[in-house]
Formats: structure tokens, sequence, C-alpha cells
């Protein structure tokens, strides 16, 4: 999984800051101007227009995605606790 972030994004480091990222198996992305990979990513996963309005974005590994922090903390709580 791949969670798409920016840098002074509340929304973004609420989901960081509580989650154990790399247990989970989820990779962080940090879309900035000095990070062409992760803008290449994103493209690639044709979601610019969706981070254009909503970040966080966490792609799921069936290449589905869920965009904002409530429901990215849902689906992540399930994963911690399955």
């Amino acid at each position: 999984m791949t969670l798409f972030t920016k840098p002074a994004c509340d929304k973004c480091h609420y989901i960081t800051d509580k989650f154990d990222l790399k247990s989970l198996g989820v990779i962080e992305e940090v879309l900035a101007p000095d990070n062409a990979d992760a803008l290449a990513t994103l493209a690639w996963h044709e979601l610019v227009e969706v981070a254009e309005k909503e970040l966080p974005i966490l792609v799921l590994d069936d290449e589905s995605h869920i965009t904002g922090a409530i429901k990215i903390k849902s689906y992540l709580k399930r994963m911690a606790n399955a």
C-alpha cells in the first residue's frame, strides 16, 4: 500500500503520527516539488486530480484508493487489529 501525503498537511500528519506505517506494509510518498518519483507514482495511479482536492490518499494493493484522514484511519485501524 502507498500513502500519499504532503508537507504541512495536518490531516496527513494525523495519519503518519497515529500509525506505524511500516509495520502495516504502507509506504509513504511525500508529494513535494523536489520528489519527482512520488509525483510520477501519483500520476501513474491517475490520482493527480484527486490529490489536488484532498490528501492524504491511501492506494491499496488492489489499486483502489481511499481518500481522507478519517476513512484512512478507519481502514488502517482495522488492518492493525486484524
